[in-house]
Order: structure tokens, then sequence, then C-alpha cells
């Protein structure tokens, strides 16, 4: 298994949510919502590494962390930049002054390396300033060839152009500009039914709406050249993703799993992947090292996702390829991590499960332990809180790990009696 602290020297983890490569920069509150999140990469970090994020963390989630990873706390330096509108946030570094001091912190780290979420032109010109490489890059940085690639196929008709190169099946369906939407999305429902219009750059389900006969539009006509793709809707029954990683010299398939959905944007995951029939499982593996097989001949090298549906004969459909760290890299890293080496993967989940009561973060860890549900290293089964306290005190993101998928449902059962509501 490939790991961000494979080779020497410290991370600088650049939290960096606020990118080009998921969404247009003016959609300013999904991106602050996606910016929340940014805590989980503390259950990435090893002495001497520096977190910069674009939130601040607070102390009793810090110290839930580093209790759980066995680090002091005062052995990781997390920088906090100002929340910068329109700015990717490795240009905001420098917006406000703050490039001259992180590298300084990276210079007094040997072999420190840039470990970016997101693969874009920004952090890669980060890198150069702060005269380090990025990780998993051997040497220095992509090239501009590479991270024209990677921002093509980060869009949902660039994804579709090469997917169709490969031979995945993919829904039938076309990308537009803004002008031609209503023209295409009348053509495609008379052709199919129900469709699904996507903006081309999005990311977790933002901006996708579904549309059936006589459904009327929305929202206002979009900017005539904005780009678009309308898709068939496949009729299926789950919603899966292969997650993999490239580098110079392999390819492989990380883990896999099942997405939870809710009107059509992401809602958690559970992995392994154990549903489907075993022939969709193995098209899925193929399928995922196909893809990553073509990044890396494009010279991409780190981690990315593969998202399908799969119907109830066990037929997939490719919908998207995510050419970065995704919402599930670092939980998967943190079970790895806290459950160590061994024959099996514990079965691991995420989602959202709503307290009763706005709780603090101390508050929501001792009903886990009261219950017997709070997770330590060496554990069977348990829950982990793996972000920050939510800015309302009640929607809080969980992983759960347990043994089998089985015990996987009635711990979360059992984190929903604890807190109040279900998980979504």
């Amino acid at each position: 298994m490939i790991t961000e602290h494979e080779g020497p020297g410290a991370l600088v983890i650049l939290a960096n949510f606020v990118s080009p490569l998921a969404v247009n920069l003016g959609e300013e509150s999904v991106l602050r919502q996606w910016a929340e999140q940014a805590p989980r990469k503390l259950w990435l970090t090893r002495p001497g590494d520096v977190l910069v994020s674009p939130v601040p963390l607070s102390l009793p989630f810090r110290r839930y962390v580093f209790h759980r990873l066995g680090i002091p706390e005062d052995a990781v330096t997390v920088v906090t930049v100002p929340d910068t509108p329109h700015l990717p946030m490795a240009q905001a570094l420098a917006a406000h002054g703050m490039l001259r001091p992180l590298r300084a912190l990276a210079g007094e780290r040997p072999a420190a390396r840039l470990l970016p979420t997101a693969l874009d032109e920004a952090s890669v010109a980060l890198a150069a300033d702060l005269r380090i490489p990025v990780v998993p890059y051997e040497t220095n940085a992509p090239d501009p060839g590479t991270l024209r690639v990677v921002a093509e196929m980060n869009t949902k008709s660039g994804f579709r152009a090469v997917a169709r190169a490969l031979g995945l099946r993919v829904p039938d369906g076309r990308a537009c500009t803004g002008a031609e939407l209503g023209e295409v999305t009348g053509a495609s429902l008379g052709a199919h039914g129900r469709v699904v219009v996507k903006p081309d750059r999005s990311a977790g389900g933002h901006g996708l709406v579904f549309v059936g006969p006589g459904d009327q539009p929305g929202q206002s006509p979009p900017p005539p050249d904005s780009r678009w793709v309308v898709e068939e809707h496949v009729d299926h029954r789950w919603a899966v993703s292969g997650q993999g990683h490239a580098t110079a010299t392999r390819v492989e398939v990380s883990y896999d799993g099942e997405m939870r959905v809710c009107a059509g944007s992401f809602a958690g995951y559970r992995s392994p992947l154990e549903a489907p029939p075993e022939r969709a499982r193995a098209e899925l593996a193929d399928w995922t090292r196909a893809l990553g097989a073509h990044l890396a001949a494009e010279g991409y090298r780190g981690p990315y996702s593969l998202d399908l549906v799969c119907t109830r004969d066990g037929t997939l459909y490719a919908l998207e390829r995510i050419v970065r760290r995704t919402a599930t890299n670092t939980v998967h890293a943190m079970v790895r991590r806290l459950t160590g080496p061994g024959p099996r993967t514990p079965r691991w989940s995420t989602g959202t499960v709503t307290a009763a009561s706005p709780l603090s973060f101390d508050e929501a860890v001792r009903h886990l332990t009261e219950a017997g549900l709070d997770f330590q290293p060496g554990d069977a089964e348990g829950v982990l809180f793996f972000t920050d306290r939510p800015a309302d005190g009640r929607r809080w993101r969980y992983a759960a790990l347990a043994p089998s998928h089985s015990r996987l449902t009635e711990v979360e059962a059992r984190l929903s009696a604890v807190l109040g509501h279900g998980p979504r």
C-alpha cells in the first residue's frame, strides 16, 4: 500500500480545498463548506509536519487526534490561512504575507515535501516558492502538460472522452454550452425520459439537477458560455467507487466502497465493497487500473477516484474521475494507521449523524465514551470524529469501524441512538 509518508523528510500538508480543480472559484459558499473539513488532514501528520489549513483547528480536536496518534501536542505546526474569496488557497498565502514564514518552516525541516489536496497550478507554484518537491514526485514537480491533463480530467466532459477511448461504459450524453443547454436537455429527455444535468466542473454532487418529463428549470438560465454535460439517468442499485494510486512504476487499486448519496450529493462511504456482483467488482478494479495507467502515462503521480453506478444486474456505468485526494483518502489512511498491519483491513464507513442538541467537541466524545463507542488504537470496533466540531454543534462527521459489515451496521445504529438522530 502506497502512503504519503514513504520517503524521507517532513510534510507540509496543504489542505487546499479552495482550488479551481473542483469547482469555479466564484462558488464561495460551497468552497467555504468544503473547507470546514480541512481539520481532518491532521490525521495524516507525524512529528515535524506542518499543516496549512483554511480554517482554525480547535484545541479539543487537536488533543483528540494527537492522543490517538501518540504524538505530542506541540510536535506538529498548524498554519491557518484567512478566507480569501476567488483565490486558490496556495495563492492566498502570498496575499496574506505568509509565504516567507512558511518558507522558513520548510527550510527548518530537511527533505521537506509538499502534500497538496489538489494538484493545481497554484500548489505547484507554491512548492517552487518553498523550494521543496511535491509528493509523490521523486524530484521537483509535474510539468505544465501534466497539470493541464489533471485539470481536464476533473471535468465531466474530459473524463467522458478518455473513458470512451479506453472502452469504459458511460451513460449516453453530450457536453454543451449554457446557450445550448435547454435544447440538449429537451432532446435527451425525449430519448431517455429522465436525465442528469451537470456543471462540467463540479465535485461531490454540487450543482447536479435531475430532470424528468414536465419538470421546470429550477434556476435562472446559465451564462451562454458556461459548460455542461447532460446524461441519461441510469436506474441503478448501487453508487460505487474505486480508489487508485499512480506512481512512476505502478498503479494500484488502494480500496473500493459504496457511496452514500443524498439527492445526487456525496453523503458518506462504506468500505470495502461487498454488495454488487463479483463480476462488477472485478470490472471496477480493471477500469480503475486502466484509468490509472492513462494518468501515469500523462505524468500524474498520486491518488485518484473512479465513481460509478451499478445496476441490479451488475452492469457498471462510469460517471466521473476525481484526480486529487478525495473525501475518503484521509479516513482510509487514518483507519490503516490506527488499526495497524494485519491480514484484513477493518470494515469502515463514514457519514453524518445529527445530535439532538448542540454539543461541544468534548461533550460529543463523552457521549461516545459513556456508550462504549469511543474508538482507541487497538480496539476492534468503535467510532471516531474525523474532523472538528461542526459550526452548528449538531451535524457530526464520523467514521465507524468494525470487524464485519453486519457489526458495522450495528455500531452505526448505536451511534444514532447515542446522539439522537440517525446517520445519513
